[in-house]
């Protein structure tokens, strides 16, 4: 078995019904050592994380940069890397299929594709479209010697489609169509996790958020997977704009009780 292929095999094999894997989300070379530093058995990149790094908003990157910097964080770490994807930067699903192909070459252990488009006036793709996407993406997937983990997101929840009956269809057609984890980020209530969690037959990952439940409440609720997205980014450039405004406003330096505890951090993980 390759090494590549061990690490897919080792990332399906954390999704634990009840005892959920922490996948924290680091936005380049950098945040991944140190989160591999701090015990973290796995990683996963964030889309709106890596495009900030850029200087641009979540959705403005494309498939190229995308795999690139997934590659980077690949070599960064001995764990195993799963890669946002967003929709596959593709509508068709030869397209999605491609950029599979890419995350394997890039020597991820997953990678999600979901079903929003991308534009504001048809956010969601029509389930059977969406379904074929999935397919596709998961035939790429599991095609080689290599099996990525491929996670299928149901993404209604953030774009202004609330709706737990849709979330669930279409993350059984996912399922059936080759998803070996089902996602749907924004769910934050514990009745309708639970209720997700129960009408399915494949891991269920968790985005975490200020109003949802601990880890140890999803835990209790059945799920396998807990992710934190772009917020680990965004809190530590949070960090940035408070020491700033400091410095600037108040013309102190507070922030260097925090600045020491990174640099003492960084200096353990980069040894």
């Amino acid at each position: 078995m390759s090494e590549q292929a061990e690490r897919a095999s080792r990332f399906l094999s954390l999704h634990r019904p009840g005892r959920p894997l922490l996948l924290p989300n680091p936005w380049d070379a950098g945040s991944a050592k140190l989160l591999e530093s701090l015990g973290f058995e796995a990683l996963a990149t964030t889309s709106s994380g890596f495009a900030a790094t850029l200087g641009r908003l979540d959705g403005s990157v494309n498939r190229d940069e995308v795999l690139a910097h997934s590659a980077a964080i690949v070599a960064a770490s001995g764990l195993p890397v799963s890669a946002d994807l967003e929709n596959g930067f593709a509508d068709r699903p030869e397209g999605v299929a491609e950029a599979v192909k890419g995350a394997l070459a890039a020597g991820l252990a997953g990678c999600s594709i979901e079903d929003y488009t991308g534009r504001s006036e048809e956010p969601i793709y029509e389930l059977a479209a969406a379904r074929e996407r999935v397919a596709a993406a998961a035939e790429a997937a599991h095609a080689g010697p290599t099996r990525l983990v491929l996670t299928g997101r149901a993404e209604n929840y953030l774009h202004g489609r609330p709706e737990l009956v849709d979330t669930i269809t279409r993350l059984q057609a996912y399922q059936e169509a080759g998803a070996d984890v089902l996602y749907a980020p924004g769910l934050t209530d514990a009745r309708e996790i639970r209720e997700l969690v129960n009408s399915v037959d494949r891991p269920v990952n968790i985005l975490a958020r200020p109003r949802g439940p601990s880890v140890a409440e999803l835990a209790e609720l059945g799920v396998s997977r807990v992710s934190v997205g772009g917020a680990f980014a965004f809190a530590a450039l949070g960090a940035l704009v408070a020491a700033a405004q400091e410095l600037r406003e108040r013309g102190t330096y507070g922030f260097a009780d925090q600045a020491r505890l990174g640099l003492d951090a960084v200096r353990k993980a980069f040894a």
